[in-house]
């Protein structure tokens, strides 16, 4: 399929999220970094953020040998890197920049972006300046690669992922147009803003204009670059014909490529499911004074903490619904719910360790027995305001029992030191009812795990499964898509309430046969499926430099 396109000689790849686990975009980098570096060897070059220069990054393994030639060259232009290897699956080469000393240029950098491309960052505020030091960094780093002997006459790809490296990616191509280069937004900053400001996104989509809402929302630096780049790229790329539309509509431009994300689970050796239940069991036990038995229900949602976004707000909503019913229909059963979703962590909480520490029958219901760790703004949390607000107490009498961990769960989170998708696989059912996800990982990781999940209509992954399948996908399919838009909130907590209970109340078998529906139907993502999009994507962006 891709033997007539045109094939680059390196590709640098831009994106705050190298060995940087903020988000999606780190696993969308790193999951595939393995396939693509099979066939580039080391002319596959990542570049990240140096966030802590003087601190250990577990993702990041210095070694100084790497492209000495480049490094002097860079520290000659004030650029400071560190070279090494990314800790991930095929160990690409990465190199991470200090950006911080290109903050005493920042304002001669945003008066060029205004002469050369328009970009007004006049109202820039959070991280704008900060990502966007990183992304100037970013580009001059590969301008200055371009005259090292090991690059010059090759052919050259830079991909830049999101409004934080669109920036450089621009300053690159005006100084060396001789490299290619594709800009990739995974969700454009002004749709994920309107969603999070409780706008009626899908209701009034073809009114919207993006410009408008971006100076509505005080939103105008990022939207700028956002927007500039996706114009001034050779090829401006998305990550779904759902994220395609919305940039059709509030970017005024179309995807020249579509790249879906595509997932495999990890080589590395997981943890026996019966171990990973017994621990978050045995955690939500101490938590609320009862026992949870062995064969306790466990459902779960995870993402990164937006709120409305991720629909955690129907996700609670459900979970309250469903627990009256189990009260009426089947009070006997148990339900863990976990939601994993980093918050403002303060620490684990010493009551909880010290309950753990107790024997069974000594422990009793502490304070707040819905979360595991403790938060720097713990009445202000949205998600601890809706389980306080549903009266989600997890008392005696309530069949389903919810725990909040509010951090990553990376191993070392104190309490659980578990790792994430070792989590993931000792559930029996996660849930998913986003308003607004481009693409959708979590969903693709259960069902990588053979964990079946609900998701909805308004995801990219919940599109594509309906595409792919041919029909609205049920949870036989190994995914359930469920209908979402602007009116439906309540009606789509009251679906979700009803699926978990027959899922619940099914047969052994039936729920094995979700389960291998789930891995059967992962098994259609994976990235050997969808790494062709970037050999399109790549020949596009390298036509437009002949």
């Amino acid at each position: 399929m891709t033997q007539n396109l045109q094939k680059p000689d390196y590709i640098f790849e831009a994106s705050w999220e190298v060995c940087n686990k903020v988000g999606g975009i780190y696993t969308v980098l790193s999951s595939r970094a393995h396939i693509l570096k099979d066939e580039f060897g080391d002319n596959l070059i990542f570049i990240g953020p140096d966030i802590n220069p003087d601190k250990e990054n577990a993702d990041f393994r210095e070694d100084k040998r790497l492209l000495r030639s480049l490094k002097k060259a860079a520290a000659a232009e004030g650029i400071n890197i560190r070279t090494g290897r990314w800790a991930v699956e095929g160990n690409p080469i990465a190199i991470l920049i200090d950006f911080r000393p290109f903050f005493e240029q920042k304002n001669d950098i945003y008066s060029r972006a205004w002469n050369l491309f328009g970009v007004n960052s006049l109202q820039a505020y959070g991280d704008y300046d900060e990502a966007s030091m990183f992304s100037y960094a970013a580009g001059m780093l590969v301008k200055c690669a371009t005259a090292q002997d090991a690059f010059k006459e090759k052919r050259i790809v830079y991909q830049a992922h999101e409004w934080m490296t669109g920036l450089g990616m621009m300053f690159l191509k005006a100084e060396a147009p001789q490299v290619a280069t594709i800009f990739t937004t995974h969700a454009t900053s002004i749709g994920r803003s309107i969603a999070g400001n409780n706008k009626l996104l899908y209701k009034y989509f073809h009114g919207y204009n993006g410009d408008q809402m971006a100076s509505e929302l005080s939103m105008e630096a990022k939207h700028s670059v956002e927007k500039k780049a996706a114009h001034y790229a050779d090829c401006f790329t998305t990550v779904s014909s759902f994220t395609d539309r919305e940039c059709r509509q509030l970017l005024e431009k179309a995807a020249d490529v579509v790249l879906p994300n595509g997932f495999e689970r990890s080589a590395r050796p997981m943890s026996p499911v019966a171990q990973s239940r017994h621990i978050l069991l045995d955690t939500a036990s101490a938590l609320i004074g009862e026992v949870l038995p062995a064969d306790t229900f466990i459902i779960s949602t995870s993402g990164r903490n937006d709120y409305r976004c991720k629909g955690f707000d129907v996700y609670l909503e459900s979970l309250a619904q469903l627990s009256a019913r189990l009260r009426e229909e089947a009070p006997q059963k148990r339900v863990l719910a976990l939601i994993e979703v980093p918050c403002w962590v303060k620490e684990p909480r010493k009551d909880l360790l010290e309950q753990l520490r107790k024997p069974v029958k000594e422990r009793k219901q502490l304070p707040h027995p819905f979360i595991t760790h403790e938060l720097n703004d713990f009445l202000e949390d949205r998600i601890v305001g809706t389980i306080r607000g549903l009266a989600l107490w997890n008392t005696d009498d309530d069949p389903v029992k919810v725990m909040l961990v509010p951090c990553y769960l990376d191993g070392k989170d104190g309490i659980l030191n578990m790792e994430y998708y070792d989590a993931l696989a000792a559930c029996d059912l996660c849930i998913y009812p986003s308003y607004y996800e481009p693409w959708g990982y979590t969903p693709l990781e259960a069902c990588a795990y053979g964990i079946p999940c609900i998701t909805t209509d308004l995801s990219g992954f919940g599109q594509w499964v309906d595409e792919t399948l041919g029909h609205n996908a049920t949870l036989r399919d190994g995914a359930a898509v469920l209908h979402r838009d602007d009116e439906n909130y309540f009606q789509l907590a009251a679906e979700i309430a009803g699926i978990s209970l027959e899922q619940i109340l099914a047969t052994p078998q039936l729920r094995n046969n979700c389960k291998k529906a789930a891995a059967k139907l992962a098994g259609q993502a994976r990235w050997q499926d969808f790494i062709s999009q970037y050999y399109k994507a790549y020949d596009f962006a390298l036509s437009k430099t002949l």
